[in-house]
């Protein structure tokens, strides 16, 4: 898959090729929020352009015939907020080129950070107590969880790119059926880990005599599912 940074060497490729358009490449850049970025609830000095906050109650029950309190989650809220936002070359310290993200949510990524996750533990008093053995429930906690795609952070994209008008490239998701994937990690790093994991995969194939390539897309498969599952 060729690679490619948001500069001018892109925009020359793409303005040599048919209908500007490459139906399948990699971008690597930093991420810039197009427009005011979010800022984080909970911790200071802290911005991104994908933002999830998540609150989830645990509560115990009392089960009377075995004697013993179980836990379980109620009542979870889930807040996303997005901008706008584009990668630009991470050795340009004023860039001429900008590289729009379209629908990132839409992809198949892995690309929040935590930032911040917090217990709160329920107090208890005499009262509640009262009320707890009559009622056979009493509240446990409340977590508190924030993911950031952060701004300033590597990200790298697998998709279509294209440039409109002449002047506004655009990273979107393939036409031709091809996964759209965005991870939060620069290619090389990329790369050297799905290196290790292909060695891996290599060795169990010389010792099981299993076919290499049936197990290579196995586990990239099952990598991006993986991916999937976390984003949710």
């Amino acid at each position: 898959i060729p690679v490619f940074r948001p500069d001018q060497h892109l925009v020359k490729v793409l303005n040599s090729a048919p209908h500007k358009r490459l139906s399948y490449v990699a971008v690597e850049g930093i991420i810039q929020a197009d427009g005011e970025p979010l800022v984080s609830r909970y911790v200071p000095r802290c911005f991104g352009v994908i933002q999830k906050i998540t609150t989830e109650e645990h509560w115990k029950h009392f089960n009377f015939a075995t004697r013993t309190w179980n836990s379980r989650r109620v009542n979870k809220k889930e807040t996303n907020n997005s901008v706008s936002f584009s990668l630009v070359s991470p050795e340009s310290y004023m860039p001429d080129v900008y590289v729009k993200v379209q629908t990132p949510l839409e992809a198949s990524a892995s690309i929040l950070e935590r930032v911040y996750s917090k217990v709160r533990r329920a107090e208890e008093g005499v009262a509640d107590l009262v009320l707890q053995t009559l009622s056979g429930e009493k509240p446990d906690a409340v977590v508190e969880n924030e993911e950031m795609l952060r701004v300033g952070s590597s990200l790298i994209g697998f998709g279509e790119v294209v440039l409109e008008e002449g002047r506004v490239t655009k990273l979107q998701a393939p036409k031709n059926g091809r996964q759209y994937i965005l991870v939060s990690s620069d290619y090389r790093s990329f790369m050297h880990r799905h290196e290790a994991s292909a060695s891996m995969w290599k060795m169990l194939t010389a010792v099981t005599g299993i076919t290499g390539a049936a197990l290579l897309a196995g586990a990239v498969s099952s990598f991006f599912g993986k991916q999937d599952r976390k984003s949710k």
